[in-house]
């Protein structure tokens, strides 16, 4: 991690640590609090500050920070709501809001998150101010679709590989793309630089949810941080369980399906056998070969960013910290 990076995430985490997001009743505003001290990589905020970087030099004032901090709030809004529909027992290793005050106050306080991130953008210049909400709205919009498509999934006996990477795209890949996007517009970047920061982000988003699938199934226990094969055991419709039902023989393919409808069966024995069919049809290899696809397509988007080259690099670099994780 370089310099600029450590010094944007301190920047973020002071800040958002400072912001007053209401006091009374307590009981709406710390849930707020609390979620957001859960941590997280601020991934979506630094993100529009690099992208804004690439077009300024010097201190980063109010001006972008509360603009890229209204990404994060947002971010957190819909996981607060998503562990609701999703009855998540945990967050980042923490009790959930619901779980540790009750679905109703998650609710309203995730409410109240959605509008305090509205609040944050309203320090854009004039002149900036209906591009960026346009820009905010729609790319909303999206997530909530995409959240709802992942919803509809559950229900559905099939789903396409391309119906997954949509979903995917909806539901995480389209708020990277408006971080960058954003720290462009910010930085009155033209309109092809902001839509090219928009497809740089998109693309490696989409990258970045095919890796979380693989590290579900492949990642090291012990630097995980949670239940390898996690996604297996609820039978979560991934990408690698995707292209296996859809490669699989008929032997194989009835195995799988037999493991996915058993109500009752030992946990790991259940992750092992369905690891062995994914090994049987190179399922790691043909996800990181997806995987690969979209990130190299993000770079592609990325050089042709009209900024120094060097700034390109930095920016470059960083993703490929991100797509090198183990956990």
């Amino acid at each position: 991690m370089n310099a600029q990076v450590k010094e944007n995430i301190q920047k973020i985490n002071q800040r958002l640590e400072a912001y007053e997001f209401g006091h009374e009743p307590t009981a709406l505003y710390e849930p707020i609090r609390y979620i957001l001290s859960l941590g997280g990589k601020r991934l979506r905020p630094l993100l529009t500050l690099l992208a804004y970087q690439l077009y300024h030099e010097g201190e980063i004032d109010d001006d972008v920070l509360l603009p890229a901090l209204s990404i994060e709030v947002f971010h957190n809004f819909t996981l607060m709501h998503d562990d609701i529909m999703d009855k998540a027992p945990l967050r980042r290793g923490k009790p959930s809001v619901h779980e540790k005050w009750n679905a109703n106050v998650a609710i309203l306080s995730g409410d109240v998150m959605l509008v305090k991130a509205y609040d944050l953008l309203l320090g854009v210049a004039p002149e900036k101010l209906t591009h960026v909400l346009r820009a905010f709205n729609h790319c909303a919009a999206e997530v909530c679709e995409g959240q709802q498509w992942d919803m509809n999934f559950e229900s559905r006996t099939q789903v396409s590989e391309e119906e997954y990477l949509q979903m995917i795209r909806l539901k995480t890949a389209v708020l990277l793309g408006l971080s960058l996007q954003l720290g462009g517009m910010l930085a009155g970047a033209s309109e092809q630089d902001c839509g090219l920061l928009y497809e740089f982000g998109v693309n490696i988003g989409t990258s970045f949810q095919l890796k979380d699938d693989l590290l579900d199934v492949y990642a090291d226990q012990a630097k995980f941080g949670k239940q390898v094969g996690g996604d297996i055991i609820v039978n979560k419709k991934t990408f690698l369980l995707i292209t296996a039902l859809e490669s699989a023989n008929a032997a194989q393919k009835a195995e799988l399906e037999e493991w996915i409808s058993r109500q009752e069966f030992d946990k790991e024995e259940k992750v092992a056998a369905v690891k062995a069919i994914y090994d049987a049809l190179n399922i790691r290899q043909l996800t990181e070969r997806k995987m690969n696809e979209y990130f190299d397509l993000g770079l592609q988007k990325l050089q042709q960013i009209s900024v120094n080259p060097d700034k390109r690099e930095n920016l470059r670099q960083f993703a490929e910290q991100l797509m090198a994780r183990e956990k």
